[in-house]
Order: structure tokens, then sequence, then C-alpha cells
């Protein structure tokens, strides 16, 4: 079957994630709203770029894989992800998790926070009305969410949820970024894009969602990750009064 090019394309950056790729694949493509997916593989020893490759003959046109030599993190990934898909003139370019934490039903949602009601960006937020997480530890919930206030308190950026990773950005937003500029390749990164856009005055709205932790596969979060988040802010902010 021959498809339209879709306006959309979800960009799913994946390392070890064979439990949960076809299935997420096959979940985005069930929609009525047809969106297109890039797969980011940082070659998973596991064989998630096997399994996309297989599944690409099935949904031509619309399923793509960028496969990268080494794990390389989050960031550069995501960085990638965004170069490849403006080259390809997407319109609305999105972040999503593998593992299902990230409910791809609300991508419709988080779509049309952009197309129809004008925001520049719109993130799926686990804090904007109270604490939406399910199946995480207490500890976690807790680090995550006094995240979110360390970050609003040190930039001064009214999100509830500047560490979230399920985004839909216009493309005109990515354009107007120096990617390669961007700092941070791990949990840092997810901060920094919202602080650079909402500093260079685009409209960041935040569209509630439930978060659920993964069923299947492996957390990618380490202790050097928070620490870059941790110092990183700071950064951000201290460059930000120069650059001014």
């Amino acid at each position: 079957m021959w498809f339209m090019k879709s306006d959309s394309i979800v960009i799913i950056p994946t390392y070890n994630e064979k439990e949960n790729i076809e299935k997420i694949i096959r979940r985005v493509f069930s929609y009525e709203k047809d969106f297109n997916i890039l797969v980011v593989d940082d070659n998973s020893p596991d064989g998630t770029g096997t399994i996309v490759k297989s599944l690409m003959n099935e949904f031509s046109e619309r399923l793509y894989i960028l496969e990268r030599t080494e794990k390389q993190g989050l960031g550069l990934a995501y960085i990638a992800g965004f170069k490849w898909s403006l080259q390809h003139s997407y319109e609305y370019i999105f972040e999503m998790d593998a593992d299902f934490s990230h409910n791809p039903d609300d991508l419709i949602r988080l779509y049309n926070a952009c197309a129809l009601d004008g925001a520049d960006a719109a993130v799926g937020s686990r804090y904007v009305t109270g604490v939406n997480v399910v199946n995480w530890p207490m500890k976690r919930v807790l680090l995550s969410y006094f995240a979110s206030k360390y970050v609003r308190f040190i930039t001064r950026m009214p999100l509830r949820d500047a560490t979230a990773g399920f985004v839909c950005y216009k493309s005109k937003v990515l354009q107007a970024l120096d990617l390669d500029a961007i700092q941070f390749k791990g949990y840092a990164f997810q901060i920094e894009m919202k602080f650079k856009i909402w500093d260079m005055k685009f409209s960041v709205v935040e569209v509630p969602i439930i978060f659920t932790d993964r069923k299947e596969g492996t957390s990618k979060m380490s202790g050097g990750i928070i620490k870059e988040a941790a110092f990183g802010v700071i950064k951000l902010k201290i460059q930000s009064w120069f650059k001014k």
C-alpha cells in the first residue's frame, strides 16, 4: 500500500529495546492520524535494529532507521534524528521513548497542541496536574519531581516538567536552534532544549499525561546522568546571562 508522506515524525531512540520496539511501532501505526517513525539505534547488541529493518518492508515509506556505530547518549541520538527529520521536511517532530512509559495515545494530543492550538512546542507533562506517575518507586518519583522544581527555581522557566522526554516540536523551532551547540547528552539534554527555546521566546505548553514505568527492558538512568543535569542547569542559566 502506498502512503502520502506524513507531516509528523516520531523519533524513537533505542539501545537494547527488542522487547518493546515492534509493539511500539505497530501501536503508533494503528492510529487514524498518520505518523511516520524514525528509530535511532545505537548499534544495540540485542538486535533491535534488525527487528526494525525487518518491519520496514511492511511499513514502506512510513518507518525509517538511523543506525549509529556506538552508544553515544540520548541527546546526540535526538540531535541526529532532528537533523534527519528537518532534511526530510517534516513539520512536526516528536521525541518519544520506546518502552511505553510514554503512552502513544497521547501523540495526537501533543500534535493538536501545536497544529491546532498554535504552540511552538508541546511537552507531555507528568506534573502539570499533580504527580501522574505509575509504577515508579517513591525514591525515583521524588527525585524527578524535585528535579523539576529545582530547574524551575534556577532557570525561572514556568514549566513544571522540564525533564520530560515526550515532546512535539514544530520544525521552525529546531531550525532556529544551533543543534551542534547543544551541550548535554543525557538527562540534562531535555532541560537544555526546553530552556533554549523558552529563552528564544517560543511558546511552550504542557499537556498532562500519565507516565508509566517500563514493563520490559532495562532503564538507562545512571548517577552520572543525574549529576550532569544538576550542574548543567546552573551552567545554562549563567551562560544565558552573558548572551544577553
